[in-house]
């Protein structure tokens, strides 16, 4: 995919938009343990999570995929990461944690948050 950072920037202001209207889901189901973990891991609120993705930028971006699950196809998925410094929740220690972030921005701009969880391998960023 050839994306430049005004196409990511653009995209990255429609999630924004669809989380400061509410118009947005993060997955925390029963397929998503690893979203639910960082939150059982870490003093991390929902409205954390929300300025962590409204701080996200452009240099942030990691790779656009299309989605795998049948039916979706169509459906493109974007991919960031993002180094936060959180408090484990046992524990005092803050600890600066990458995170993986990935959306689905639907045709009707709501957005899902599939994953928002510590990266399990570091991410290569598209711009930087």
């Amino acid at each position: 995919m050839n994306l430049s950072v005004s196409d990511v920037e653009n995209y990255l202001e429609a999630v924004k938009c669809a989380v400061k209207a509410h118009r947005y889901r993060l997955d925390m189901n029963a397929k998503r343990p690893d979203n639910r973990k960082l939150f059982d891991t870490y003093l991390l609120t929902m409205r954390d999570a929300e300025n962590i993705i409204l701080d996200l930028n452009a240099m942030d971006f990691s790779d656009a995929v299309p989605n795998e699950h049948v039916g979706f196809e169509h459906e493109t998925l974007y991919i960031f990461g993002k180094e936060v410094l959180l408090i484990e929740r046992y524990g005092t220690a803050e600890k600066l944690v990458p995170l993986y972030i990935k959306f689905n921005k639907l045709d009707n701009e709501f957005v899902i948050v599939i994953s928002f969880h510590e990266q399990r391998h570091p991410l290569t960023y598209y711009f930087k």
